[in-house]
C-alpha cells in the first residue's frame, strides 16, 4: 500500500509539472484576471504611500494597464471590468460569513425537510455571491471543459454544450427546458445550434434578469427565456418539453432521484433528458483521509448538499423512472495533445496568466487588492471574501480533477419510456 500511494504521488507530481509547463488557451489572451494580477504586483511595491492613496494609486496602475492590455489583446478586458463594477455597485455583495455558516450547518444536517431548506437558500445565495464574478472571469458559460489542441477555450464550450443538445435529437421548433440555467449561456448557443425554443429555470432571481437581458441583447428574447423556480417543484405541465439538459447544475439537488423523476414528469414520453453530473468517481477511495478531505472541500467550497458518485447518479435516473441510453466519464475522454479540463484552476507564475491567481503569491495579492478596493468603497463590503471562497472552490475542483477522484462532466442521458411502453 506504501509503495501504490508513494507511485501515485509520482504520478500526480509528473502530471502537474507537465500542466505548470504548458500554457492554455484561456490565458493566450490577455484577460481582467490577468489584469488584476498585474496591477496588484506594481500596488504591493507602493511601500511609501499609505492608507486611501495607496488604494487610489493601485487602482490607478490597473486602469492604466487595462487600456494599454486591451489595445494588445482585443479581449476588451476593460469593458467587462467596468461592466463588473457597475453590476457590483447595484447589487449588495452579501453578508459570506452567513453563507458560510448556513453551508456548514447543511453538512451537519440529516434531517430530509431541512436539508432541502437549506440547500434551496444556499444556492440561492451562493448565486447572488458568485455570478458576477463567475461571468468577469469565466464568460456567460458558467461550466467546465476540455480543449483539444488549438481550440479557443470559447468554442470548446460551445463543442460541450453542442454535443449535449445533438444527444437530445430535437428539431427545429421543438421545446427544451434547460435546468438550472444560469444566465443563459449554453442555452443561447443550443438555441442557435438546434433553432429550438428553450426555456431556462434558475432559482437566482438575478440570473434570470441578467439573462433575460442577454437573451434580447442577442436578438433570441423569442426563443429563449428564463424563468425563476426551483427544479426540484418545475412550475411546468406534464409531458411539456421535447427535451431536457442540465450542465453542471443537479449537483445542488438535495435529493438527486426527486430531481431527476420531476424532469422525467415534464419530459414528454419517449423524449431524452441528458445532463453533466459533477461526482466523484471510482478513484475516490472513502478510506483514505485526503480523499474524504477533498470530497468535502468542493461541496463545501461550492454550497452544494453532498457530492454522488458516478454509480449513485445512474441509479438516480433510474429510480426516477429513466431508461439509461448512455453514461461515461468525459474528463476522461483522450483531448489529443489539448488541455484537460481542470488546466485553467492549475497554478502559473506567469503573473499575465489568470491562472497566476491560483498561486499562494496571486492569492495573497488578489485579495488583497479588493480589499483595498472595499476601502474606497469602489467594491461593495465584502467582495475579498467572495473571491476568497471561489478561490477555495477552485484549488478543492483542481486537486480532485489532478488526482482523477472528481468530474464535473459525468455524461447522463435517459430516456421517458414511450405511453404505450
Amino acid at each position: 500500500d506504501a509503495d501504490a500511494g508513494a507511485a501515485d504521488g509520482r504520478g500526480e507530481r509528473q502530471t502537474l509539472r507537465a500542466a505548470m509547463g504548458k500554457t492554455s488557451s484561456t490565458s493566450k489572451a490577455i484577460g481582467p484576471v490577468a489584469l488584476l494580477n498585474a496591477a496588484v504586483g506594481v500596488y504591493v511595491y507602493l511601500g511609501d504611500v499609505s492608507g486611501p492613496s495607496r488604494a487610489v494609486l493601485g487602482v490607478l496602475l490597473f486602469a492604466l494597464l487595462v487600456v494599454v492590455c486591451n489595445e494588445a489583446s482585443g479581449t476588451d478586458p476593460i469593458g467587462r471590468t467596468v461592466e463588473l463594477f457597475e453590476h457590483m455597485t447595484r447589487n449588495h455583495v452579501g453578508d459570506v460569513d452567513d453563507l458560510v455558516n448556513r453551508m456548514n450547518d447543511m453538512q451537519k444536517n440529516h434531517v430530509p425537510e431541512e436539508r432541502y431548506s437549506s440547500a434551496q437558500w444556499i444556492a440561492n445565495k451562493y448565486y447572488d455571491l458568485v455570478t458576477l464574478f463567475y461571468e468577469w472571469g469565466w464568460g456567460q458559460s458558467f461550466h467546465f471543459v476540455y480543449q483539444y489542441k488549438g481550440e479557443s477555450f470559447q468554442t470548446a464550450l460551445r463543442r460541450h454544450e453542442w454535443y449535449l443538445a445533438g444527444r437530445l435529437g430535437v428539431n427545429a421548433g421543438d421545446k427544451i427546458l434547460d435546468v438550472g440555467c444560469g444566465i443563459g449561456g449554453p442555452m443561447r448557443n443550443i438555441a442557435e445550434f438546434t433553432l429550438a425554443d428553450v426555456t431556462g429555470v434558475s432559482i437566482n432571481n438575478y440570473q434570470v434578469q441578467r439573462g433575460n437581458y442577454l437573451n434580447a441583447k442577442a436578438g433570441l428574447a423569442s426563443r429563449c427565456r428564463l424563468v425563476n423556480a426551483d427544479f426540484m417543484q418545475l412550475p411546468f405541465e406534464d409531458n411539456s418539453f421535447d427535451g431536457v439538459y442540465a450542465i453542471e447544475a443537479t449537483e445542488h439537488a438535495p435529493d438527486r432521484t426527486a430531481c431527476y423523476r420531476e424532469i422525467l414528469r415534464v419530459l414528454k414520453p419517449g423524449a431524452v433528458f441528458a445532463c453533466y453530473e459533477w461526482c466523484y468517481t471510482d478513484v475516490h477511495d472513502e478510506s483514505r483521509e485526503d480523499h474524504r478531505t477533498l470530497k468535502r472541500e468542493i461541496e463545501e467550497a461550492s454550497g452544494l448538499p453532498g457530492l454522488a458518485s458516478t454509480h449513485d447518479c445512474k441509479q438516480s435516473m433510474i429510480d426516477a423512472g429513466f431508461q439509461v441510453l448512455d453514461d461515461r466519464d468525459l474528463g476522461e475522454d483522450d483531448v489529443r495533445g489539448g488541455d484537460p479540463w481542470w488546466l485553467p484552476l492549475a497554478p502559473s507564475p506567469n503573473i499575465f496568466s489568470q491562472r497566476f491567481q491560483f498561486t499562494k503569491v496571486g492569492m495573497a495579492l488578489t485579495t488583497n487588492l479588493l480589499w483595498a478596493l472595499e476601502q474606497v468603497w469602489l467594491v461593495p463590503k465584502g467582495t475579498y471574501k467572495v473571491q476568497t471562497l471561489l478561490l477555495e472552490d477552485a484549488v478543492a475542483c483542481y486537486q480532485g480533477g489532478l488526482q482523477r477522484t472528481f468530474t464535473p462532466m459525468y455524461l447522463l442521458v435517459g430516456r421517458k419510456p414511450a405511453a404505450s411502453e
